[in-house]
């Protein structure tokens, strides 16, 4: 199923020169991961201590748009240029997902918006980075697979924040919308999984 990270090859190349200057510069992949964690908790804070205010919200599609630039830039620092080791593969794993929690469970805190559908969507988001990390324990290959990976769930709560933010009114569109992400996300963990098994069945 289609997902914007299958447009990562693209954005990675775009992103190489900067790779290779880090790198020339001293900068290690853990040190970029770290980095792409405390821009995520900060602007997640932002939202939760202004939850009435647009300009977090108006912030937060740019920050997304940096932290998956630097996920990115680590990546390519840890596979093309020696820098892979099993803590920065753990660190990047546990960052992605504490990442995401502080990024979007404050959306839980803005009124009118509906909480429990808010954490219910970064609960099912963390089962299904869950779900794709298990396919290597079962003889496949870490799984990307969509329709709601990491990518899609910037997209979906970044274009969300920037409706929030122009001052559209939360109310039953912003419900429709978490109900939407959390079918997408449930998919995601299904498609994920069975994926998985039929590769390692292989």
């Amino acid at each position: 199923m289609a997902t914007i990270y299958d447009l990562k090859p693209r954005f990675q190349a775009l992103l190489r020169p900067i790779a290779a200057r880090l790198v020339n510069g001293g900068a290690t992949a853990n040190g970029v991961t770290l980095a792409a964690l405390i821009l995520s908790v900060a602007q997640g804070a932002a939202i939760a201590l202004w939850p009435e205010a647009r300009w977090p919200l108006l912030l937060l599609p740019i920050t997304l748009l940096v932290r998956m630039a630097l996920n990115a830039i680590d990546g390519i620092m840890a596979k093309e240029h020696g820098q892979k080791t099993p803590v920065g593969a753990l660190f990047n794993e546990l960052s992605d997902v504490v990442s995401d929690a502080a990024l979007y469970l404050p959306f839980a805190l803005i009124a009118g918006v509906n909480a429990p559908l808010v954490v219910l969507v970064v609960v099912a988001s963390v089962i299904a980075e869950m779900a794709g990390v298990l396919g290597t324990f079962i003889g496949a290959s870490r799984r990307y697979d969509g329709p709601f990976g990491k990518s899609d769930r910037a997209f979906g709560f970044g274009a969300l924040a920037v409706l929030l933010g122009i001052g559209l009114a939360p109310g039953l569109w912003t419900t429709f919308v978490l109900a939407a992400m959390l079918a997408l996300a449930i998919l995601t963990i299904w498609n994920r999984a069975r994926r998985a098994l039929a590769e390692a069945a292989q």
